[in-house]
């Protein structure tokens, strides 16, 4: 009997969060569902930060996904981006892990090189891998949704190993891996 596992991806971010969900039934994946959170209506990043964890916190009531896979914040130029992706990030993770989901993070590069065979693939390269893998009839409008299903399926791909990605199984994991930075 073929095991089965649901697997929530999410792209963070500050202005929209793009989410997907996958079924993966033995070694074959089928789509359910993707979407985003959008978020630009809103000033406050505070506000922003408390709705990207109350959606996180929904879509593991709605669909119980087994696993995790979030896309880490590139490191860019503009330090107050990285900042602000980094607590989207955060605030995502920290649903996961509590309601312990073990939760794998994966670099952009990484994620298209797993959906298209190019770490420098662009958004749409990975969109139209994503449609022609998961027999997808449309593609949103914005990308955002295809990134976070692209981080779902990448998480597939790896067959959940830890690979060029920090993986966490839960609070305890999460301090370990990062007890040299945490300020005591």
């Amino acid at each position: 009997m073929a095991v089965e596992k649901i697997i929530l991806g999410i792209d963070p971010g500050t202005t929209i969060m793009g989410f997907g969900v996958i079924k993966v039934v033995g070694k074959k994946m089928e789509f359910v569902q993707m979407n985003e959170l959008l978020l630009s209506k809103y000033s406050d990043p505070y506000v922003k930060l408390r709705l990207i964890f109350e959606r996180t916190i929904e879509l593991i009531d709605t669909y119980h996904p087994d696993e995790l896979a979030i896309e880490a914040p590139f490191f860019g130029k503009n330090v107050q981006s990285m900042l602000k992706l980094g607590r989207a990030q955060g605030v995502a993770m920290a649903a996961g892990l509590s309601r312990d989901i073990p939760v794998t993070e994966y670099l952009p590069k990484k994620i298209k090189m797993a959906i298209t065979g190019n770490g420098n693939a662009s958004k749409e390269q990975v969109a139209l891998m994503l449609k022609s893998l998961l027999d997808l009839k449309t593609l949103p409008k914005n990308l955002d949704a295809t990134d976070g299903l692209a981080a779902a399926v990448c998480h597939f791909f790896n067959s959940g190993v830890k690979v060029g990605g920090k993986n966490y199984s839960g609070w305890a994991s999460f301090v370990s891996q990062n007890e040299s930075k945490i300020v005591k």
